[in-house]
């Protein structure tokens, strides 16, 4: 999620970060000669955003290590730093559920259908979501996507898109969204991200959203350190960040509840 809202980095010294915003502004006809009257409302309002401390802590004793055959230090620092990740991930997540006022876009229950992706293009573009608008959701609800291909007009048995969907599936090029990108609909990406829990019905919530809806601000983006603690006989391993997640713009992104339930394969 981090690779699709905006960034920003709190600056050494500073406690918070204070963003503005100017509301939607026309552009009217101009008659030779004459002056332009009056001016635009600029409605600006700010936000005050500030970062917050996580963190986790292993000990891995002497004896662990020396019995180990492969680098533990290694192992234990590799999955650290993935749960940190998933911890960013998830507060990214977090904020879908309030976007477009809470006022969702899917439903319990409802597949992630072609059908349903259009509408969700539709429905950025109608409300003039500024570029780049991305959907993402859990793996499961995309499957529908492809799934529902089966039964799209001309398509083929086998789920072979027909001629003239609006589905493309051009290479994203190198680097780590690559790994998440799945297609894009009417020229919007979709992504998927397992990190997208599961509701006691097994539907999950998931969006559509300008990358200047939400903002990862960052202060201390990954710290590790060891220290040595003799009367146990082992060592201490911190990894700390310091960051926040917020909305930025409530108008410019929607919760889209789909089933993210398993499927089996058949």
């Amino acid at each position: 999620m981090l690779g699709l809202v905006e960034r920003m980095r709190l600056a050494k010294g500073a406690k918070s970060v204070t963003v503005p915003k100017v509301a939607q502004m026309t552009a009217s006809a101009l008659a030779d000669g004459v002056d332009l009257g009056g001016s635009e409302d600029l409605g600006m309002t700010t936000t005050s955003l500030t970062t917050g401390e996580i963190g986790l802590k292993v000990i891995l004793t002497d004896k662990l290590v020396r019995q180990e055959n492969e680098d533990a230090f290694r192992i234990v620092g590799r999955q650290m730093g993935d749960a940190v990740a998933r911890k960013k991930d998830r507060d990214v997540i977090a904020l879908f559920s309030a976007l477009n006022g809470g006022t969702d876009l899917g439903s319990a229950g409802r597949d992630m259908e072609i059908g349903n992706c259009s509408v969700l293009v539709a429905h950025s573009k109608a409300n003039k979501f500024p570029s780049p608008v991305y959907i993402v959701h859990h793996p499961w609800a995309t499957f529908h996507v492809a799934l529902s291909f089966q039964g799209f007009a001309g398509g083929s048995a086998g789920g072979v898109p027909a001629a003239g969907a609006v589905m493309s599936t051009t290479n994203m090029g190198e680097g780590l969204l690559k790994n998440f990108w799945e297609f894009s609909v009417s020229g919007v990406p979709v992504y998927q991200d397992g990190n997208i829990d599961a509701d006691a019905s097994g539907d999950g919530i998931g969006a559509v959203f300008s990358r200047e809806a939400m903002v990862y601000l960052e202060s201390v983006g990954f710290n590790t350190e060891q220290q040595r603690d003799a009367s146990l006989r082992g060592t201490e391993i911190v990894v700390t960040a310091d960051y926040g997640c917020f909305e930025l713009d409530d108008t410019y992104g929607a919760p889209v509840t789909f089933q993210v339930s398993a499927e089996a394969t058949a």
